[in-house]
């Protein structure tokens, strides 16, 4: 790929059959895809790793449609000791070690090689933490995180969540000697870590702490910074379908004695918690924020950078993906960068941010519908406009001042309705950046490799790709 003075790294829309010859690397069309799941019935809202210490082993763990498969059908797991070539697959949390898990799962390698899981249960109020040594082979549980005094709203079984109701949306990373999980607890967010020492030496989970000034704020991610500091990104979610504040607090000590801190304005987004768009017209869309923290020692160190999704305008559904960074520890934040570059107004959608902690580049993936222009071709399953999607991407190599041109990701066009997944592709995508390559997971019924067993637009599998990046 062709580097520009500013560092960028330019990624050319792989869509020509001829391969795309530029300074670094060289792309051969739309990067190979894998059906990672090639299971019967629905799979989405997927969470990917890749392990520093071995980059060939990469684990992805996913929902599975209840509605269809029962209560007891519990989670997803694929685990690749080849770079996401070929994978073993199996159900986890169907009452086994691990209980009787739901979805939502949170996948997090440290440095130390392991892996930490979240996710949620189908009856109890609490959220699970497992940890595995072996890459992904075997967990065991290592936390059972309890809710703030007074506890939280009973909830109901399946994939369908409602919003401030129970024990929602957990998240945990690790990284600096330390692992988090953040979720939301009934209507504020509430927070806790442990520290870590080496391979499968993992503390204890404090009692937790309540994140000042988020009640009502959801659907956010949480990311450690260069000295241990932590900071969580949620959506204040003022109506259903409008309205949409990005909020950030820090913990200045990570695990040690000081609290988070007040919040901070971030960003507008014009997307309420549940936003509806036609390509995601059953389950809604949030905002969506991510975060990175630069712990490299590199030129960025300490640079933060939050994604999100912004409407034009409120009900427009010409939505795109923005990224914006801070060098102040969330103090203050730089303009909105757009990352997509289409010239459409169609929606993208459910972004991911990751940076490659070997290089500080950011990778950015999200599900786009600017192929879908009702007229037909590989874009269009159905001559209807803006309701098919590609997962598309882009980098950056400036420190997220700008990105390069985006990257067609998968081979083919999937339709969410079609699949009859009663929450559409879900809440969120995956993506793991490591040693030059991104591994992005996102759910297609597009069946571009023949091996969805349901065929063409019916149920959504769980496909991966490797794509490099020098």
């Amino acid at each position: 790929m062709r580097r520009l003075s500013g560092g960028l790294l330019l990624i050319a829309a792989a869509l020509a059959a001829a391969p795309v010859a530029t300074v670094g690397a060289t792309f051969h069309g739309t990067p190979a895809n894998v059906d990672v799941s090639q299971r019967h019935l629905n799979e989405s809202e997927e969470s990917i790793a890749v392990n520093p210490t071995n980059p060939k082993n990469i684990v992805i763990v996913t929902n599975v449609g209840h509605r269809e498969a029962g209560l007891t059908a519990g989670m997803f797991e694929g685990v690749s000791f080849d770079g996401g070539r070929t994978w073993s697959t199996k159900l986890i949390g169907n009452n086994d070690n691990l209980g009787d898990a739901c979805c939502d799962p949170s996948l997090s390698f440290d440095q130390f090689g392991n892996l930490f899981l979240a996710y949620l249960f189908e009856v109890e109020n609490t959220v699970p933490i497992a940890l595995s040594t072996d890459g992904g082979l075997t967990f065991r549980l290592v936390g059972n995180i309890v809710a703030p005094a007074g506890g939280t709203p009973t909830k109901s079984s399946g994939d369908n969540r409602g919003l401030f109701r129970f024990v929602d949306q957990p998240t945990i990373v690790s990284g600096h000697g330390e692992a988090w999980v953040i979720f939301n607890a009934g209507g504020p967010l509430f927070a806790t870590g442990a520290p870590v020492s080496g391979l499968g030496q993992v503390g204890s989970f404090f009692a937790g702490e309540v994140v000042p000034n988020t009640n009502n704020c959801t659907y956010g991610d949480i990311a450690i910074g260069p000295v241990g500091q932590v900071m969580q990104v949620c959506t204040l979610t003022e109506s259903g379908q409008g309205g949409g504040k990005l909020f950030v607090n820090v913990d200045p000590d990570g695990l040690g004695p000081a609290n988070f801190g007040s919040r901070i304005f971030a960003a507008e987004t014009h997307v309420g918690g549940f936003d509806f768009i036609p390509p995601q017209p059953d389950r809604s869309v949030d905002a969506e924020p991510g975060l990175a923290w630069d712990r490299t020692g590199g030129p960025h160190n300490g640079r933060a950078y939050l994604i999100y999704t912004l409407e034009q305008k409120n009900e427009s559904n010409n939505t795109d993906i923005y990224e914006r960074y801070s060098d102040d520890g969330g103090a203050t934040w730089s303009s909105g960068v757009r990352v997509n570059d289409d010239s459409t107004v169609n929606s993208q959608f459910l972004p991911k941010i990751s940076l490659d902690p070997t290089t500080g580049n950011l990778a950015a993936v999200w599900y786009d519908a600017r192929r879908d222009l009702g007229r037909g071709g590989s874009g269009d399953t159905d001559g209807v406009a803006n309701d098919d999607v590609q997962l598309w991407g882009a980098f950056s190599t400036n420190g997220g001042v700008s990105f390069g041109a985006n990257l067609q990701i998968s081979a083919g066009t999937s339709n969410a309705p079609d699949s009859g997944n009663g929450i559409d592709y879900g809440d969120y995508s995956g993506l793991s950046y490591y040693g030059g390559v991104a591994h992005p997971s996102w759910s297609d019924n597009s069946n571009s490799d023949g091996k969805n067993p349901d065929g063409a637009l019916h149920q959504l599998d769980i496909y991966t790709a490797a794509v490099p990046v020098t």
